[in-house]
């Protein structure tokens, strides 16, 4: 079975990527099974700065699903680069470095440290509150997700991906700011915004109050989110949110994804990765399919 896809020239051995900020840098999953055998994986948040993320409870569980505002907390790119950036260098699977920062410069010269790297490509995240905008998201208008995308794509010499926020008013709209702002990819969607409470101490559970909501709860917003940006595009997508077996896997990319990611999957079992490619090997055996690329976009 061939479960090889490409994505803006880079070759992935399968669809399955571990998504940002349930995968760290790599080394703690490594401890539970060969992390090669993967697709790839998405480092956790770089930042020009380290930072220590958010006070108080990180994570709270909900139906189907969690909330999380962890807060980008990361060492910062130099750290990164001097720490983590010879491991992820000898891996024989694709690393793809996220970005993020607190304003366009910050975003550009990561991207331009992260470049000097061997690793393959990077992942902007441009769902921080930009500081110079009043603490409007980068992702939340057309015009600022053009904007930002094209100022880092300037410093950056390796395939680009955009991370796509859902807390939008047209997703489509936002593919297409993001494509002609000269986005080699898009991924979709990062999670959407939420709250937790405990009403007998008349407090929210978060230390931040709110945070990102993930897991099978957001499925079906993400299909139709990834949906309709498969036919306002022409790039890649990458398609994330709830994914959690092989059918929703296959589901996203019948939608028009080219390969996908696992977020939540990762906190819940240590081993969702893996076990992902082997069963969807097995569900391309059992369904006679050759070559999974010939899946993508095919939702009649």
């Amino acid at each position: 079975m061939n479960l090889s896809v490409n994505i803006a020239g880079v070759p992935f051995k399968n669809p399955v990527i571990a998504a940002s900020g349930t995968f760290g840098f790599g080394r703690e999953y490594a401890e539970f099974y060969d992390i090669n055998l993967l697709g790839g994986f998405c480092t956790k948040g770089v930042t020009k700065e380290p930072r220590l993320g958010n006070s108080g409870l990180r994570i709270a569980d909900t139906p189907m699903g969690m909330l999380n505002c962890v807060g980008l907390q990361n060492p910062g790119v130099d750290a990164f680069l001097a720490r983590e950036v010879p491991y992820l260098e000898s891996l024989d699977t694709v690393v793809i470095v996220n970005i993020a920062g607190r304003t366009e410069a910050d975003y550009c010269e990561v991207a331009e440290k992260v470049s000097a790297t061997k690793l393959p490509m990077v992942e902007l995240n441009i769902s921080c509150p930009n500081v110079k905008a009043g603490g409007i998201a980068f992702g939340i208008l057309p015009q600022s997700v053009e904007a930002i995308t094209r100022a880092v794509k300037q410093h950056c010499a390796k395939p680009l991906i955009v991370k796509l926020s859902p807390n939008v008013a047209s997703i489509a709209d936002n593919a297409r700011a993001a494509e002609q702002g000269g986005a080699d990819a898009i991924s979709l969607i990062n999670t959407l915004t939420g709250m937790a409470v405990d009403w007998r101490r008349r407090k929210p559970i978060l230390g931040n109050v709110t945070g990102g909501l993930s897991g099978p709860a957001i499925k079906p917003i993400a299909l139709r989110m990834v949906y309709e940006a498969y036919k306002a595009v022409k790039i890649p997508l990458i398609g994330l949110g709830g994914i959690m077996n092989a059918d929703d896997a296959l589901e996203f990319m019948v939608a028009g994804a080219t390969a996908i990611q696992i977020g939540t999957a990762n906190i819940f079992d240590p081993n969702a990765g893996i076990a992902l490619v082997n069963e969807l090997t097995t569900v391309m055996k059992e369904c006679k399919i050759e070559r999974i690329g010939e899946l993508i976009g095919t939702l009649s």
